[in-house]
């Protein structure tokens, strides 16, 4: 089985600049995603270990810790592809990514509506966490998510598209306590056609991600 890799992040560390500072793009994707990758692949060995000795007495504690890392590790995958330097405004027909936009609208109301829930959840999120913008595939409607740590309070079956971490390593070095101005400046930074990608693609494998009524 393969185990699970840190991806290269698709810019320099000052791609982000004045958003997000390369020291601490260094730090969160060298260190804390790092983190993450490790910890995931240290679970699935100590749950192999498990198996073979027929150990359970830990197993409540292994599950979650495989949830919380890899949940991380994927996230932040997410993270690092839905920014880029040229990124932010609206996302227009005019900019090829259309459908995505008519969906935010149907779902939301409006554009408005949309980036003022998803601040909101970001910024409001107790302790660590994220704001996520996902595809739910049994109404096929797009909905805003506030995610605890990484894998907490998300619906099943939900496919993240945008994601914002709400974490403090994501932001303190630059915004101190000031969780809310981070998460204002990163609608900056929104690749959009990165987001239209995953909602394309959320639509297109809708119907094997889950059975529904």
């Amino acid at each position: 089985m393969a185990v699970y890799t840190l991806p290269e992040l698709p810019y320099d560390y000052a791609a982000l600049e004045p958003v997000i500072n390369p020291q601490i793009i260094e730090l969160h994707h060298d260190k804390h995603h790092a983190a993450y990758v490790k910890g995931a692949n240290d679970t699935l060995d100590q749950l192999a270990e498990a198996r073979d000795k027929e150990s359970w007495g830990a197993i409540n504690g292994l599950e979650k810790s495989l949830a919380f890392h890899l949940s991380g590790h994927i996230l932040h995958s997410i993270y690092w592809h839905n920014m880029t330097g040229d990124g932010g405004g609206e996302p227009l027909a005019a900019d090829g990514v259309g459908d995505l936009a008519d969906a935010i609208a149907e779902s939301f109301g409006s554009f408005a509506g949309f980036k003022s829930q998803l601040t909101k959840a970001a910024a409001t999120t107790q302790g660590s966490g994220w704001g996520v913008l996902a595809y739910e595939p049994v109404s096929g409607r797009l909905i805003v998510e506030q995610i605890y740590d990484h894998q907490g309070n998300a619906g099943q079956g939900s496919v993240p598209i945008l994601v914002f971490d709400a974490w403090e390593h994501a932001f303190y070095l630059q915004y101190k306590n000031q969780k809310v101005d981070f998460i204002e400046a990163m609608w900056r930074v929104v690749n959009w056609q990165d987001v239209a990608k995953r909602y394309a693609s959320a639509k297109e494998r809708a119907n094997n991600l889950l059975l529904a009524p």
